[in-house]
């Protein structure tokens, strides 16, 4: 793409071009992207069409104008991704390159935050908010479609549970393009996904439902962990921990604001296929806001594109001088490859990752999910679980805060353990308590959402800090992915318990067991980060076992 770079607070190159923030194939793209939304806007007018019989679409069949409209999807979305995708970024392997210059690298660790960095986290923070809200619509659809379809809970059942197996497949996919095309492409990719997986909204049959909703949430599962990765990439080493972690919360936060709200507003007037079809605008407004999203750094310089990086660095206020080369000669990357994850020196941290984030999963999506039934067969005096839920995560909110200092600040490896001992201590306390009901079940309550969600908002924002660059999407992936495996597995583990146990406290125990197992490994093989540079942190985590001796002393991060 092309224009001022002054315009746009970037820096541009040579002829005007927006270094960074340019598509390789920008009529591809174009013509693409246009000739999807058209497709999407040819169901919208089908369901605009319902109205007189209350927006319901069920067994209607397809009409002339959805089969042209979705043909236009599939073929634009085809030639929009070939727009986005670099030339030969699948035909050969990325070793042509040179590793991130220590010197390039230790300028952007000790450069102020800029104006072009805090525009970067305004425009992923809005990416962040519109990828949570897509799995966070599900429990407001479910309602209207079962009524709409005539099935019962069991078979609405299987939507969440196909999303929930998106997003998995989605994660490990484009963190593995992200390492591969690059972050700001990945972005981009599951963007173009987000709007054409809006025609979910128009689907007359609920099997055609679950093909949509498995894509959209491949999409909502991918963005995650790019966004992460980029976002670790571009801010100064002393403030990446907190703004990280700060940032997906507050991401979570206004994603579950934004359903929740959409809901309220919309669903009473047009019915639950509105929801779904909120991604066509959000989705554009995201592709209008790209030009504030430039390439990692790091990235373009892992992958031997020197001066681009640098032109990138210029808009965060850092300028590389010729003379200020001081190291030695540059050493060409290794390719990277998914593999690399489960082999020596890589394998601790990957398991224990792992292990962190499929323990979240069963407590998020296990426990959590079945919490309200649970409190009520317990005889525990509640009247409504769900407003105890809500209250308990009112109060516990102002936690997300606490944790991003904590990790920024105190300590990462710590404040990780610490919040997943704390989610396994307070399901066993729920376990001892759940029949004392009132203000100590409350507590209760209220301690596990707050350290629960610290677990989650510190996963991936610790997954790319560990891991080189070559890795960093792959591993970013692999932790939001886990985390959704659970997610995959919690609900049939909790139903399997409580078939043979005691109700609450055998469901608490069960999935406290691998939280408590987490946060042992983590305190084991975890490797501290707080104050560290991400090529620091490279050389610490290629050391075989690092962690068990608990690897060498942060350096204090300069003031």
């Amino acid at each position: 793409m092309r224009g001022p770079g002054r315009r746009w607070g970037g820096a541009s190159g040579r002829g005007g071009r927006l270094i960074g923030v340019e598509v390789p194939r920008p009529v591809e793209f174009r013509v693409g992207t246009a000739a999807m939304v058209l497709g999407v806007l040819l169901h919208v007018r089908d369901f605009l069409g319902m109205s007189a019989d209350g927006y319901r679409m069920a067994s209607m069949g397809w009409s002339t104008g959805m089969l042209v409209g979705m043909a236009l999807i599939v073929g634009g979305l085809a030639l929009a991704a070939r727009g986005l995708i670099p030339v030969g970024a699948f035909s050969r392997r990325p070793d042509g390159g040179v590793t991130s210059t220590t010197y390039q690298c230790r300028a952007m660790d000790g450069a102020r935050l800029s104006r072009g960095h805090l525009w970067l986290l305004l425009v992923l923070l809005f990416a962040l908010v519109i990828d949570v809200m897509k799995p966070a619509t599900l429990g407001f659809v479910l309602p209207g479609l079962r009524a709409e379809y005539g099935i019962d809970r069991g078979e609405a059942a299987v939507l969440p549970f196909v999303a929930l197996l998106g997003t998995t497949v989605g994660s490990l996919l484009w963190g593995s393009l992200g390492d591969r095309i690059g972050r700001r492409a990945s972005i981009l990719l599951a963007t173009l996904f987000f709007v054409s997986t809006s025609v979910c909204g128009a689907m007359p049959y609920f099997q055609m439902n679950l093909v949509m909703c498995f894509l959209m949430g491949s999409s909502a599962g991918g963005m995650l962990p790019i966004v992460y990765a980029l976002t670790a990439e571009s801010v100064p080493a002393r403030h990446r921990g907190w703004l990280v972690v700060l940032h997906g919360g507050l991401g979570a936060v206004g994603g579950y604001l934004a359903a929740s709200g959409a809901a309220a507003l919309l669903e009473p007037r047009f019915g639950w296929r509105i929801l779904w079809f909120i991604g066509l605008p959000t989705g554009l407004l995201m592709l209008l806001l790209n030009r504030w999203i430039p390439e990692s750094p790091r990235f373009l310089l892992a992958h031997g594109r020197v001066d681009e990086a640098r032109v990138v660095m210029a808009r965060y206020g850092v300028v590389v001088r010729s003379e200020s080369v001081v190291d030695g000669p540059e050493v060409a990357e290794r390719p990277s490859a998914a593999h690399e994850l489960l082999r020596i020196p890589y394998l601790p941290h990957t398991l224990t990752l792992a292990l962190y984030g499929l323990a979240w999963g069963l407590v998020n999506w296990g426990f959590l999910t079945f919490l309200p039934t649970l409190l009520d067969e317990s005889g525990t005096g509640v009247a409504d679980a769900s407003r105890l839920l809500f209250f308990s995560a009112v109060l516990a909110l102002p936690s997300t805060a606490a944790v991003a200092w904590l990790y920024g600040r105190w300590s990462s490896k710590k404040t990780m353990v610490i919040c997943a001992a704390g989610t396994g201590g307070a399901l066993v306390g729920l376990a001892a308590v759940q029949r004392l009901g009132g203000a100590v079940l409350v507590l209760m309550v209220v301690f596990l959402l707050a350290s629960s969600g610290g677990v989650i908002a510190m996963l991936s924002p610790y997954a790319v800090e560990i891991y080189p660059t070559r890795l960093r999407g792959r591993a970013s992936g692999l932790a939001a992915a886990s985390s959704k495996a659970g997610g995959v597995i919690g609900p049939p583990l909790v139903i399997a318990v409580m078939a043979v146990g005691p109700g609450l406290p055998a469901v608490a125990l069960a999935t406290a067991a691998p939280m408590v197992l987490a946060a042992t490994v983590l305190a084991r093989y975890g490797i501290e980060t707080r104050g560290r540079s991400l090529e620091e942190l490279e050389t610490e985590t290629a050391k075989p076992f690092a962690g068990r001796v608990g690897g060498a002393r942060p350096a204090r991060p300069s003031r």
